[in-house]
């Protein structure tokens, strides 16, 4: 069954625990959530503040109260007021109550602001109440007459209970996983904690072991019998709005309750509860051996630094500010630098030794060193490649480039004068990297003894050479291009 997708109109219920005057919105919410159907005006509210101590003027809190009216925490009342002039109706006639998802929302959240950071115990006890409602549940079913109100107190208990139990199972692990992802988590603390998880855990662990597979036979013997179940939390008087709203019904009244219910406890599967909570012990027991293994390795820091730099922060605290910066100096090693040796050669050759490392490129630190301290050299040293496939490789495509050239400079060479010549896109690009050289060199010839070709350029007209893929135009330059080897009778046409 899948997660219904949430209502983002109602994401702003929760903009007054983030919003800048957040203090004011919390404690306005505290006075509307502390009594049912808590009915005030601006005015009550500001009284009211008064009274708990914090100071408030009456249009402020106005101002609040329709905000939270806007974001939909609260609602406008409809009620009345009693006054005995039209000034104390006027400021009277806009009065405010919470709205049921507000006051949720509001008691989940002071609920959360005033829980402990430590561990939650596990309510490991209800597992077998949960098995008790079930014995119950099925005798009442038996029978030929059921007593539907208590049936639905089993009910509701069981799955009261199964709730219970499976939030404080969340919120112990949540703990546990904070507490052991600490590096510096060592020594008398270490200790404690290593208790805590091979004796807490392995009850939670036995409990659940002894008690799921009976909750499972127990809940299917129930699921046998669960058309009466309904039947008979039917028959009881319920809620019906006449405009048809959905209400929220306790868990239990339906199959899919009982199926979902059924589903956390089936080992059939590997996504059942029970499996969860035994990978999870698995888990955190495996977390705190890496632990032990990191205190004992003498490859590694050995020991916690914690306590070091409480005390230093102690230190900190109770200095003056030329002690604090004395402090900080000696303890980060903030002294200038001074440069007895050279070093190693850096990278860049503007850095030099009167080079502040604030401006120059980071160092690389090997990870042994950055991580456990240790210079000791790990693993062994990578073959070395053998290069012969890419010496030939290279070698073979230099050759067939430099024949590539020179067919395109036997082809230039058999042209002579430029202008008006059809050439090779290759001899194109020879004679485009002949006139570069020759430009640069501010000649008006030149010679390349690579390819034998002298190519000589005078001002004149343009010169225009054709190619398969376009046209070549050298503006005001007359280009001819001769051969520097003297060739053999008919040796310069087996060259092209």
């Amino acid at each position: 069954m899948g997660i219904p997708l949430a209502d983002r109109s109602r994401h702003g219920l929760f903009r007054y625990l983030t919003a800048d005057e957040s203090a004011d919105y919390l404690a306005i919410m505290d006075l509307f959530s502390a009594t049912l159907l808590t009915d005030l005006s601006a005015a009550e509210v500001a009284s009211e503040l008064v009274e708990r101590g914090l100071a408030m003027d009456r249009d402020i809190a106005e101002v609040r109260c329709r905000q939270l009216v806007i974001w939909g925490n609260l609602v406008p009342s409809l009620r009345d007021a009693r006054v005995s002039t039209v000034a104390e109706y006027i400021r009277s006639r806009s009065r405010y109550q919470v709205s049921k998802l507000g006051g949720r929302l509001h008691r989940e959240a002071v609920a959360i602001l005033h829980a402990s950071d430590g561990a939650r115990e596990v309510a490991r006890e209800l597992l077998g109440q949960i098995v008790q409602s079930l014995d119950r549940i099925r005798a009442m079913l038996d029978r030929n007459q059921i007593d539907a109100d208590a049936l639905a107190g089993e009910v509701t208990t069981v799955f009261g209970n199964q709730r219970v139990f499976t939030e404080s199972v969340r919120d112990f692990y949540a703990y546990l996983a904070g507490i052991l992802s600490r590096y510096d988590l060592g020594g008398e603390e270490y200790a404690q904690f290593k208790e805590l998880l091979l004796v807490y855990i392995d009850l939670i662990t036995a409990d659940v072991n002894r008690h799921a597979p009976v909750v499972a036979h127990r809940i299917g013997s129930v699921l046998e019998l669960i058309d009466p179940l309904l039947y008979a939390l039917a028959q009881l008087p319920s809620l019906t709005l006449p405009d048809g709203t959905p209400v929220e019904r306790s868990q239990g009244r339906t199959r899919s309750d009982w199926e979902e219910l059924a589903s956390w406890y089936d080992a059939s599967h590997g996504a059942s509860g029970p499996e969860q909570l035994r990978a999870a012990a698995g888990q955190a027991l495996g977390q705190l051996i890496t632990n032990a293994k990191r205190l004992l390795d003498s490859s590694g820091t050995g020991f916690s630094r914690r306590a070091d730099f409480l005390r230093l922060a102690q230190w900190f605290s109770t200095a003056d500010d030329d002690g604090a910066h004395r402090l900080y100096t000696a303890a980060f090693g903030a002294y200038p630098s001074r440069h007895l040796l050279f070093g190693p050669d850096e990278p860049d050759p503007r850095v030099g030794p009167t080079t502040s490392w604030w401006d120059s490129d980071p160092v690389h630190v090997p990870l042994s060193l950055r991580e456990r301290g240790d210079r000791a050299m790990r693993g062994r040293s990578s073959r070395v490649p053998d290069p012969t496939a890419d010496r030939l490789r290279l070698t073979a495509e230099a050759r067939h480039e430099a024949e590539q050239r020179q067919d395109a400079a036997a082809e230039l060479a058999l042209t002579g004068s430029l202008d008006g010549a059809t050439i090779s896109p290759a001899a194109r690009d020879l004679l485009l990297d002949l006139v570069a050289d020759l430009l640069a060199r501010h000649r008006d010839e030149t010679d390349d003894h690579d390819v034998s070709l002298r190519l000589r350029a005078v001002p004149g007209p343009d010169t225009v050479v054709t190619s398969s893929d376009g046209t070549t135009t050298f503006v005001d330059l007359s280009l001819s291009v001769s051969s520097t080897t003297q060739w053999a009778p008919g040796e310069r046409e087996a060259a092209i």
